[in-house]
């Protein structure tokens, strides 16, 4: 099956040949080397450059063994664009593999030689385009920023969209939102045919790729139970606002483990490192400044996260509102959470200071959207408590509330926007409607 990237395929175009290294990166088993081998590699076929000219390197491949050395990659790689009258396009996925060496030519125990050499290396000859992808041990966004700085060029790949999943999906596509909000949108989910086979791989893919990366990355010894109880307890409170400090009270109080606030905090940064979960700031609209915390996690794909709770927490409200943060992610907003405050008094007349949500403001450059996630707003009286905040922001930007029910779209009275969570997902457009 073939499942078109268009989003991610057009920004390689787009950078292609700009003198940078072209850093791919993402979750595990998202589909980065598929854009690259497969769609990308198509691309550049139909602009007439041939096979010749477009250098493949797998490097988990056992018969690509030698190439983990990076001193035999770079001369191997080199021997092969030694034409400097060509143009050549290099890809290098699971860069990840080439093992840090001991630099040969000094005499210095701490002086190493590794993929980060090479690639910069190669970078430099005019005649190369450079393209590597990497799993999340070793390719974290961090090492991408601290590593190549102003040198590499990153593209963010995710899980599949709605929109992407709902054109791949192969059934009535009235179970497309049934099967998306409890199976997620890793791309080979796609390709499984029962729940079990579909519960097995999203499992297998946290016990066998996901925690091993993270504790071989961050050198974890003997933690991996306290890990995988942190990624339970978030699990089962996406959408809500928490912090470090209520989640270790939670593991003493519920597994009787001591735990140190920096400890989780530390910890949860290891898994958004890895592309396993998003963090969200709440912002003070009104006072035009962030708040540090609580705040909120959502993961990066929903199947995951329902694969941790052996798909027993399926709340689709929750659900729902972590597949909105990932959309607008992969739509490239910055995302918030946002709060308003204000002041009320009681029936004796004391000022309470009240603080009411709204699920996301998203940025994008002058844009900013104010959107809520709603299961239903069938009645007056829901109506008026979830669009309670929205009517309360001073300002003129485009107000939203999506909700499950499939509805007509349609404007209230103050200009707030009502449609369905599938016409959201399936029409970039329909956020300006």
């Amino acid at each position: 099956m073939i499942i078109q990237r268009k989003h991610y395929l057009d920004k390689l175009i787009s950078k292609k040949e700009n003198g940078l290294i072209k850093v791919i990166t993402g979750i595990c088993r998202c589909g980065k080397s598929f854009l690259l081998f497969e769609l990308y590699h198509a691309y550049l076929n139909s602009i007439d450059i041939d096979d010749e000219h477009i250098i493949e390197l797998a490097l988990d491949e056992a018969i690509n063994a030698r190439y983990r050395n990076p001193l035999e990659l770079d001369s191997y790689i080199r021997s092969l664009v030694s034409d400097k009258t060509q143009k050549y396009y290099v890809f290098l996925d699971e860069i990840q593999k080439v093992s840090e060496i001991q630099n040969p030519y000094v005499n210095d125990p701490e002086a190493k030689i590794g993929f980060v050499d090479v690639l910069l290396g190669i970078m430099k000859l005019k005649k190369v385009d450079l393209y590597v992808t990497g799993s999340n041990s070793h390719m974290l966004s961090s090492d991408i920023l601290t590593e190549f700085k102003d040198r590499g060029d990153e593209i963010r790949v995710n899980p599949l969209t709605y929109r992407e999943f709902y054109a791949a999906f192969e059934g009535e596509k009235r179970h497309a939102w049934r099967e998306y909000y409890t199976y997620g949108g890793m791309p080979l989910i796609l390709s499984k045919k029962s729940h079990e086979e579909k519960s097995k791989y999203l499992k297998d893919l946290f016990a066998k790729t996901y925690l091993s990366d993270v504790l071989e990355h961050n050198r974890i010894l003997n933690e991996q139970v306290v890990l995988e109880d942190l990624l339970n307890i978030v699990s089962s409170s996406i959408g809500s606002l928490t912090n470090p400090t209520k989640l270790a009270n939670t593991f003493q109080s519920v597994k009787q483990v001591q735990i140190t606030a920096n400890t989780v905090s530390r910890y949860l940064d290891y898994f958004i490192d890895a592309f396993i979960l998003h963090k969200a700031f709440r912002y003070d609209i009104k006072g035009k400044k962030y708040i540090e915390t609580p705040l909120k996690y959502y993961f990066t794909d929903v199947g995951l996260r329902n694969a941790r709770l052996n798909f027993c927490q399926q709340e689709e409200n929750h659900i729902m509102e972590n597949i909105l943060y990932n959309e607008l992610m992969a739509r490239e907003f910055d995302v918030d959470v946002g709060m308003v405050e204000y002041h009320r008094r009681d029936k004796g007349g004391k000022k309470i200071r009240t603080q009411l949500e709204i699920d996301f403001v998203a940025n994008k450059g002058s844009k900013r959207y104010y959107i809520q996630s709603a299961l239903t707003v069938a009645d007056e009286e829901k109506r008026e408590q979830e669009t309670n905040s929205l009517n309360r922001v001073e300002d003129s930007f485009k107000k939203i509330v999506v909700v499950k029910d499939d509805i007509m779209p349609w404007h209230d009275d103050r200009g707030i926007l009502y449609i369905g969570i599938e016409e959201f997902l399936l029409d970039e457009s329909a956020i300006d409607m």
